[in-house]
Parts: C-alpha cells; sequence; structure tokens
C-alpha cells in the first residue's frame, strides 16, 4: 500500500472511532447505508434524458423548466429514502463524516458522465451560513469526487448576498431569490465548468451560478447533484 493509501486507511480509521457508521435512515451501525434501505431506494440508472438527466418513468423530463445555461444535468438518486436522510444528516446535523461515502456515490457518477478535463465547480454559501455550519456541504462534495475521479476543482464562484432558504418558494420566486447572486472569482475562460451541489429541485441555483461562470468565458456548465 502506498503512503497516501496508508494515510487514508488511517485517517478513516480515526473517523469511524469517533464517529463509527451508521445507516442514515434505520441507525443500523456498520455501514453508512444498510442493504435494505438501499434496496428500498436505489441510485438512478439510464436511460435517462440526455440533457435534464431524468430517469424514465421514475422522473418526467424536467428540460423545459430546467435554467437554458445549464446545459447538462445528472443526479446520483431521488431526495427521499436513505439518501435524503443521509444529504439532511450531512448538511444540517454536522455529520460530516458522511461525506466520503456520498462523495463516493457522486464520483461514480462523475466518472462515466463527465469528460476527465471539466472543472468541478461547488456552489458557495454565503460566508454568513458557512460560519453558522462550519463548512460547505458542495465544496466537500467536490473534494471528495476530485480525490476519486482526479478531475480538477475551482473555487471559482462566490456568494454575493444572503439569500432567504429556497425551501417553499415556488419556480418564479425561486429564480428571483437568487438573481444576479453569485459571481465569478476565478478564470474559467475557455474551460468545461461542472457544477457540483448536495440536491436541486427547480434548478435555479444552479442556472444563477451557470450565468455567472458563462459570463466569464466558460464554454459551457454542466451540474451534478446527489439527488433531485
Amino acid at each position: 500500500m502506498t503512503r497516501l493509501g496508508w494515510a487514508t486507511a488511517v485517517a478513516e480509521f480515526a473517523v469511524d472511532v469517533v464517529y463509527p457508521k451508521r445507516c442514515a435512515t434505520c441507525r443500523l451501525r456498520g455501514s453508512w447505508v444498510c442493504d435494505d434501505c438501499l434496496a428500498s431506494a436505489p441510485p438512478f440508472a439510464p436511460p435517462w434524458c440526455p440533457r435534464c438527466g431524468a430517469p424514465a418513468p421514475c422522473f418526467p423530463c424536467s428540460c423545459t423548466a430546467l435554467p437554458g445555461s445549464v446545459a447538462r444535468l445528472r443526479s446520483v438518486g431521488p431526495y427521499d429514502g436513505w439518501l435524503g436522510d443521509a444529504i439532511r444528516r450531512f448538511k444540517y446535523d454536522g455529520e460530516w463524516a458522511r461525506k466520503q461515502h456520498l462523495g463516493a456515490s457522486l464520483a461514480r457518477l462523475v466518472a462515466t458522465e463527465v469528460p476527465p478535463d471539466a472543472l468541478l465547480v461547488p456552489v458557495p454559501i454565503h460566508r454568513a451560513r458557512l460560519r453558522e455550519r462550519g463548512y460547505n456541504q458542495a465544496a466537500m462534495l467536490a473534494s471528495s469526487v476530485s480525490r476519486l475521479t482526479g478531475h480538477a476543482v475551482a473555487d471559482a464562484l462566490t456568494r454575493t448576498r444572503d439569500t432567504p432558504h429556497q425551501v417553499g418558494l415556488a419556480q418564479t420566486g425561486r429564480l428571483a431569490n437568487v438573481r444576479d447572486a453569485f459571481a465569478a472569482r476565478a478564470d474559467v475562460s475557455r474551460r468545461h465548468a461542472v457544477l457540483v451541489d448536495d440536491v436541486v429541485t427547480t434548478g435555479a441555483t444552479l442556472g444563477a451560478c451557470a450565468d455567472a461562470l458563462l459570463a466569464v468565458g466558460a464554454t459551457e456548465v454542466w451540474a451534478v447533484t446527489l439527488a433531485r
């Protein structure tokens, strides 16, 4: 085993001692998701819409709702069952150690769907929310994916204002809420950028991020999320 391999194994052992793995849904010890809970809500699989990634017949095509600035979208699975529970525990309950498992789930999708020279760009959170939460879950996911796939990560976006939560807002409200809420802070000109986030609902946030990247010369913007 390489030095990096040993370091990774030691780090994972230390995390498991301090924060032992539990299934996100049933709380069974030993894994981040048990076999039964995984089987009850399996990840998406082809065939899916070439653009919006909606897997028929589970989800209807959402291309008409997806902002035009997002050329392609892919998601690991539904915001339901073990995946929804895992994301909520990861994002709101401080269970940051789930980044390894969730990042690996996203990495498998990225490895098959994203060109190797594309930049991974995590969706940023406002500094006020970062202070409150202590970490940006999208940045953690992008870092985990990069480690597994070799894709470069670019911290290319900043959130210029602290927008209210999108939960409960209709499509028009979501679009207005995040309009001009992001700005590019890195050179992505002539680069293929892939936004990374935990959940997509209407795509309004992804669209606002994509607008900011395209404005500074990104050739195309895709997006990958854990759930939809």
